[in-house]
C-alpha cells in the first residue's frame, strides 16, 4: 500500500515538473517574441513586405529616430484597425533598423483638464497635427470624440508630421479609405525619415517673367514645396541661365509667348541633366472670364511657342480643350434665383489609374481647362502616361466657344468617343536639343568663350520631365471671405482633391534617387465578404470557427484519458518476488 502511494506521488511530483517546464517555456518564448518580431507575408501583392529602398534606408540610419503615434484610445473597428497596421508597420520598421527606431502609443489629451488640453492642442497645431472629431455611436446615442490621427517622428535634429488617415474623394467606403491608409504608410514613414536624414536638401525654382502667377493664388503651392525643399524664384528673363544648383524647375501656367534666349535657358538647364515640371494651358480660358455679360469665351492659343522643346520630349501638347463626361459640376443660377449643380464638361475629374508610383493609390485630381497630350514615337525616350481622361471624352480644336449656357443642355453620350486622353506624362532618357543644328557658329564661340557656358547638343546621362496639360493643377483659390483655399479644394463641391500630393510626388520623383516612392506602389485590394453569403450561412460559419474548434479539443481530451487509462489497467501490477517466493 505505501509503495502504490509512493508511486502515486511520484508520478504527481513528474506531471508538476512537467507543468512547471511547459510554464517556463511558454514564458521564454513571450519574452523572445517580445524582442523578436518575425512574420510571414502571404498576401498576393506583398503588402506587408517592406521595399528595398525602405530596407536600405533603415539598415543606413545613423541616429535614433523616435516616432510617437497619437492614435491611440478606444475607436470604432476601421480606427482600430489602423492602429495596429501602425503598431505593424513600426515593428516591421524595428525589425530592420533595432534600437534605431523607437515608437510610443500617446493620448496626448490623458489625464489634463480643460485649459491644458487647449494649450496641447495649440502647441500640436503648430507643428502640423491638428484634432479631429470622430462621431460615435453608442446604444442610439451619438457623441463626439475627439483624437489625433497623426504620428510625429523625430529625427536627425529634425520633426515631421505624418497624417495616418487619408481624405479620398469619390464615392469611396470607409473600408477603401482605411485600407488606402494602410497601404501607404510604409510609404510615409519612410518618406519621412529620408527626409530628415538628407544633408542638403534638394532646391527647387519657381520660374517667372512669362506670366506664371505669383502671389495669393501660389501661396499653398509655395507653402507645401519649401516644407519639404529649398525653394527659390528665378525670373528667366534677367537671368544668363539656370544654375545647375536646383536640382528641379517648375513652369506653372504661363501665358505670355516664350522668346528665343529664355527657351535656350531652359534647354541647356535641361541637356546639363536639369529636371523639370511642366504646368502648361496653350489655350486663353478661364472661369473668371465667363463670369461677364454675356457668359461666354472664345479660347484662343496663347502662342506659347514651346512646341519644339516639348517635342524634344516625345510630347506634344494640342491646342485643344477637353470635355469629359467624368467631370466637376459648376452651379448655375435658376429663375427662382436659387444657383443648381450641373455638369461642367470642361473640369475632368481625374482618376489616376497607371502603376507608377507617383499616381499609384492616388485620390482624383481636380483639373480646370484642360489640353490632350500627344505621345510621339522616339526609340531612345521612355514616356509614362501619368494622368488620363476618362473612358468617355472627346476634344475640340481652338478656337473654341466656351458659354454657360451649354450646361442647358444634355450631352449625348455618343458624343464622347474619345477614350483616356493623356494630360499629364513623364518623359525619360537622353533628349537632344530642340536648338540643334540652329545656331550660329558666332553665338555658340559667345556661349563658351564670353558666358562660359558651352552649348550642349545633348544630354551626358539620362534625365526626366513631366509636362502636364493642366494649367492651374498647382495654383490654390482665394477670396476676400475666406481667404487662401487649399491647392485641389472645389469651393462648389466642397471636395479635396489630390492635386497637392501629385505636385509633392512629381518633385520628389524628380529630384531623390533613394527609390523610396516605391513603396507607393504597392497595390490596394479589398477582399470584403460576401454580405449575401455571410447571412445565409452564418450558422454554418459559427460552427465551423467556433463549435468545431472546441469539439475537436473535447475528442482529443476523450481519445487521451482513454488510452491513458486503458494504458494503467493493463499494466502489469509490479508485484515483490521475495512475497512470492515465501
Amino acid at each position: 500500500m505505501a509503495e502504490k502511494k509512493e508511486n502515486k506521488n511520484q508520478r504527481n511530483s513528474q506531471a508538476t515538473i512537467r507543468l512547471v517546464i511547459m510554464a517556463a517555456i511558454l514564458i521564454c518564448i513571450n519574452v523572445l517574441a517580445s524582442y523578436f518580431h518575425s512574420g510571414i507575408d502571404l498576401t498576393k501583392e506583398k503588402r506587408f513586405t517592406l521595399s528595398e529602398p525602405t530596407v536600405k534606408l533603415l539598415k543606413n540610419m545613423k541616429e535614433v529616430a523616435v516616432v510617437d503615434v497619437y492614435l491611440k484610445g478606444k475607436f470604432p473597428a476601421g480606427l482600430q484597425r489602423l492602429q495596429e497596421a501602425v503598431r505593424e508597420r513600426l515593428r516591421s520598421f524595428k525589425d530592420i533598423a533595432g534600437n534605431k527606431i523607437i515608437f510610443r502609443f500617446t493620448d496626448p489629451f490623458e489625464g489634463k483638464n480643460d485649459n491644458e488640453r487647449k494649450q496641447i492642442a495649440l502647441d500640436l497645431k503648430q507643428k502640423g497635427i491638428v484634432v479631429t472629431e470622430l462621431r460615435t455611436a453608442d446604444d442610439d446615442e451619438y457623441s463626439m470624440k475627439v483624437f489625433f490621427p497623426y504620428a510625429l517622428v523625430t529625427y536627425n535634429g529634425r520633426e515631421m508630421p505624418i497624417k495616418l488617415t487619408e481624405d479620398i474623394s469619390g464615392n469611396n467606403t470607409v473600408e477603401e479609405k482605411i485600407s488606402y491608409a494602410e497601404t501607404i504608410l510604409e510609404y510615409k514613414f519612410a518618406n519621412a525619415l529620408n527626409q530628415m536624414s538628407r544633408r542638403d536638401v534638394a532646391h527647387i525654382a519657381y520660374l517667372i517673367g512669362n506670366g506664371e502667377p505669383l502671389g495669393a493664388t501660389t501661396y499653398d503651392m509655395i507653402s507645401a514645396v519649401s516644407r519639404h525643399y529649398w525653394m527659390d524664384t528665378v525670373d528667366l528673363v534677367r537671368v544668363n541661365d539656370i544654375s545647375l544648383a536646383y536640382d528641379a524647375i517648375i513652369i506653372a501656367q504661363p501665358t505670355i509667348p516664350f522668346s528665343g534666349p529664355e527657351k535656350l535657358k531652359i534647354d541647356q538647364y535641361i541637356m546639363k541633366g536639369g529636371h523639370a515640371l511642366f504646368s502648361l494651358n496653350m489655350l486663353d480660358a478661364s472661369l473668371d472670364s465667363l463670369r461677364l455679360h454675356p457668359p461666354q469665351i472664345i479660347a484662343m492659343d496663347r502662342n506659347l511657342d514651346l512646341d519644339e522643346i516639348i517635342y524634344k520630349f516625345g510630347l506634344r501638347v494640342n491646342k485643344d480643350l477637353v470635355e469629359d463626361k467624368e467631370n466637376l459640376p459648376l452651379p448655375r443660377t435658376m429663375n427662382d434665383g436659387k444657383p443648381e449643380m450641373h455638369d461642367w464638361i470642361y473640369f475632368p475629374r481625374l482618376n489616376p489609374t497607371t502603376d507608377h508610383p507617383i499616381v499609384r493609390n492616388m485620390a482624383f485630381i481636380r483639373a480646370g481647362f484642360t489640353n490632350s497630350i500627344d505621345t510621339i514615337k522616339s526609340g531612345f525616350i521612355k514616356k509614362t502616361i501619368l494622368l488620363q481622361t476618362s473612358k468617355y471624352s472627346l476634344k475640340s480644336a481652338a478656337p473654341v466657344r466656351v458659354s454657360l449656357s451649354m450646361m442647358n443642355y444634355q450631352v449625348k453620350e455618343e458624343m464622347f468617343n474619345k477614350s483616356y486622353l493623356p494630360v499629364a506624362v513623364l518623359a525619360e532618357g537622353k533628349f537632344r536639343s530642340a536648338f540643334e543644328n540652329k545656331l550660329a557658329p558666332e553665338f555658340l564661340k559667345y556661349l563658351a568663350d564670353t558666358l562660359k557656358q558651352p552649348y550642349k547638343v545633348a544630354c551626358d546621362s539620362a534625365t526626366s520631365v513631366i509636362v502636364t496639360s493642366v494649367g492651374d493643377m498647382f495654383i490654390n483659390g482665394y477670396n476676400n471671405r475666406d481667404g487662401v483655399q487649399p491647392m485641389g479644394y472645389y469651393p462648389w463641391t466642397h471636395e479635396f482633391f489630390a492635386n497637392r500630393d501629385f505636385l509633392l510626388n512629381c518633385l520628389e520623383y524628380l529630384t531623390d534617387k533613394s527609390g523610396v516612392l516605391e513603396a507607393r506602389s504597392k497595390e490596394m485590394k479589398l477582399r470584403l465578404l460576401d454580405m449575401g453569403r455571410v447571412k445565409e450561412e452564418k450558422s454554418t460559419w459559427q460552427f465551423v470557427n467556433v463549435g468545431l474548434p472546441v469539439g475537436l479539443i473535447l475528442v482529443f481530451a476523450s481519445a487521451y484519458f482513454f488510452f491513458r487509462k486503458r494504458h494503467y489497467e493493463t499494466k502489469p501490477n509490479n508485484v515483490n518476488p521475495d512475497k512470492n517466493n515465501a
